[in-house]
């Protein structure tokens, strides 16, 4: 998930930038990023700067592994704040846990650092590059300045040595940052003069798989007995954790705490059986020794991790705790425009249910009530929460606020996803009725070849059936337009291979950007209807519809990357993309119908419930109220261990336990960045 911080900059000068620039600025939505690290959609960056830019960015990927997009527009738009265009622009484009993206408005005068939060760069950090680096060289609108006092701020954090700002941006630091980094230099030297010793008297750090220099047995046997140690005292530090946070928020929502303990304890057991062998009378080979110390310390490192995560989660719920009056008022006005935005989504869906086929909408069909059953949770667990505030119960009302909050997020998610795909089928529509008239076209010149075995004959038959098909597929009252859309592209992969040969080199590369254009526009549509449902039915969909997501989201990131430079391959990454998603949705789709099996079918979560089993129901559909065994909608198949989902409670804030207490985050994650 990515940051979504509140230290965005704004400055008031926006006014006289307006007034003195002489040109009114362009609103720009989320930009998708190009084959460089820069993109100056603002034009405020001369080439000799781009440049510079570009190569600071590159020497940052090559110093540390991490990668840096930098992006400059007039202004922001579709979403207007720093913070939410941002964090869209770098989901949007796939970027992943070691990838960040600097935006700057330069007419708005707003930026933002966007990164995801499990990625190595805390949000400390972050923060400290914007106001420190970045926001510096704003001010003095040195834009190159911006980007590589970004780049030297992230070096910097990520523990290397800063390689200087080109620009002068960071001209400026203080004699206490230079006296930091001359103690960094000199430890540094230091620890690099003992390895080498160590080097030479051990003889034995040799190259890993992958050409990386190893550590020596010594070393790994340090490095292992101090993760024991460490390890061992996070986790009785965060068994005293546990009787607090059971005590401050009830055994319901500790559920997951006290098994994330539970795991770390049995990691923790094994590393030190290992560490038990070794240290025996038994003498031990060296590969033996390696490998026992490597997997000690792969086992502290999970369980750290683990209960890192898990004390981050409480630290969110115990900040909601300490506001909890006027986080109840905000999430009770959240649900009341969610409510009114319900009557519309109904209204939107009977006008395409009068022009689409059923499983066009099928995605959509049932999110109107899917949307209640979650408003109908969001009440719930708000009365109790407001009943926990008047008996003084902080720790029970921020559980309940934070159930509701996520309820709410998403019937807002259902309901927006019924104009999503409204608008993905009119475009559908459009993308086909114009492909139609270029066949037509290309029927026309293949009728003018030479046909000596009878080949294309047949090729311009079988096209005039996909025309005759779709057509079918794009009139009337069941309208199927994405249906139309995937035959007319095969056909047209078809007939282009008769027609190739009489086009000219530049015809062909016109053709190619246009199709992949087409094709990238329809895997989004499908991506971005694949992660709407999945989301608000996680409780449901098992782990193989969500890695089919996972790659579509990682295939599709590479379709837009490449569009310009390779529209052959781009075209082959976005129709696997389409592909994988469509199959995420039917894997999906049956997950829901067998975990709404048990009780009835798909009429489990559908009408005809009241409001409080609904609620409930359609909470535990969305994976807000889960079992163990599910673990936040992280569950491995469809309905497996529902037995004691409602954690021993009963009704109001102590019977269920929210999915995630760290934060109601509503967008799959895509694997695999850009590349």
């Amino acid at each position: 998930m990515r940051r979504r911080r509140a230290a965005a900059w704004m400055a008031v000068a926006a006014v006289a930038a307006t007034i003195f620039g002489g040109s009114a600025a362009v609103a720009t939505p989320p930009v998708a990023l190009g084959s460089g690290y820069v993109l100056d959609d603002a034009g405020v960056l001369s080439s000799g700067e781009e440049s510079a830019a570009q190569g600071r960015l590159e020497r940052l990927k090559s110093e540390t592994g991490l990668d840096l997009w930098v992006v400059y527009v007039d202004q922001f738009t579709d979403p207007a704040a720093a913070a939410d265009w941002a964090n869209q622009a770098a989901e949007d484009n796939g970027l992943g846990v070691t990838q960040y993206l600097l935006a700057v408005s330069t007419e708005g005068r707003q930026y933002y650092l966007s990164g995801d939060s499990a990625g190595p760069l805390t949000e400390e950090q972050l923060g400290a590059i914007e106001q420190d680096r970045i926001q510096p060289a704003l001010m003095r609108d040195d834009w190159l300045g911006a980007a590589t006092a970004a780049a030297d701020g992230i070096t910097a954090a990520e523990g290397g040595a800063s390689g200087g700002n080109e620009s002068g941006a960071a001209g400026g630091a203080s004699w206490l940052t230079w006296l930091l980094v001359v103690i960094v230099v000199i430890v540094g030297i230091v620890l690099l003069v003992m390895f080498l010793r160590r080097r030479r008297k051990t003889g034995s750090v040799g190259a890993g798989p992958a050409g990386a220099p190893q550590l020596s047995i010594e070393d790994l046997e340090r490095r292992a007995a101090s993760l024991l140690v460490e390890t061992d005292d996070a986790l009785k530090t965060s068994a005293q954790e546990l009787g607090f946070a059971r005590a401050q928020f009830g055994d319901a929502a500790t559920a997951e705490f006290e098994a994330a303990l539970a795991t770390a304890q049995q990691n923790l057991d094994e590393a030190f059986s290992l560490k038990q062998q070794l240290d025996d009378a038994t003498p031990d080979a060296e590969a033996d020794t390696r490998a026992w110390n490597e997997r000690v310390i792969a086992l502290c490192e999970a369980a750290n991790a683990l209960l890192d995560e898990k004390a981050a989660a409480f630290d969110e719920l115990r900040k909601l705790e300490q506001n909890a009056p006027e986080a109840l008022a905000r999430v009770h006005e959240e649900r009341a425009k969610a409510a009114e935005a319900l009557d519309e989504a109904v209204r939107r869906l009977q006008t395409l249910q009068s022009s689409y086929a059923a499983e066009a909408l099928a995605t959509v069909a049932d999110n109107p009530e899917q949307a209640r059953q979650r408003l109908a949770f969001a009440d719930e667990q708000l009365t109790a929460a407001q009943s926990a505030i008047g008996a003084g119960n902080g720790g029970q009302a921020a559980v309940g606020i934070r159930a509701a909050e996520e309820a709410v997020g998403q019937a807002e998610l259902l309901e927006k996803a019924i104009d999503k795909l409204a608008t993905d089928l009119a475009e559908g529509e459009r993308s086909a009725t114009a492909l139609v008239a270029e066949l037509e076209s290309d029927i026309a010149a293949a009728s003018a070849l030479p046909d000596p075995d009878g080949r294309v004959a047949g090729v311009i038959a079988a096209t005039r059936q996909q025309l005759e098909a779709a057509r079918e597929h794009l009139t009337g009252a069941a309208k199927r337009p994405l249906v139309a859309l995937q035959s007319l592209e095969a056909a047209n992969a078809q007939i282009d291979a008769l027609t190739q040969g009489v086009r000219d080199a530049e015809a062909k590369a016109q053709r190619a950007r246009q199709m992949v254009g087409q094709v990238i526009l329809q895997a989004q549509a499908q991506v971005s209807t694949a992660e709407d449902y999945i989301t608000a039915r996680r409780g449901a969909v098992g782990a193989e519809a969500r890695t089919r997501l996972a790659e579509a989201g990682a295939s599709l990131a590479r379709a837009q990357a490449m569009q310009q430079s390779d529209p052959e391959q781009a075209m082959q990454h976005a129709q696997r993309a389409d592909q994988l998603a469509g199959l995420a949705i039917q894997l999906a789709q049956g997950d829901v119908g067998a975990f709404g099996g048990a009780g009835g079918g798909g009429g489990m979560f559908g009408g005809g419930q009241s409001s409080g089993g609904g609620g409930m129901l359609g909470a535990v559909l969305g994976g807000i109220v889960l079992n163990s065994m599910l673990g936040g909608g992280r569950s491995s198949g469809g309905s497996g261990g529902l037995g004691g989902m409602f954690g021993g409670g009963s009704s109001g804030g102590g019977g269920f336990r929210p999915g995630s207490f760290g934060g109601g985050g509503t967008r799959a994650r895509r694997g695999g960045g850009r590349f």
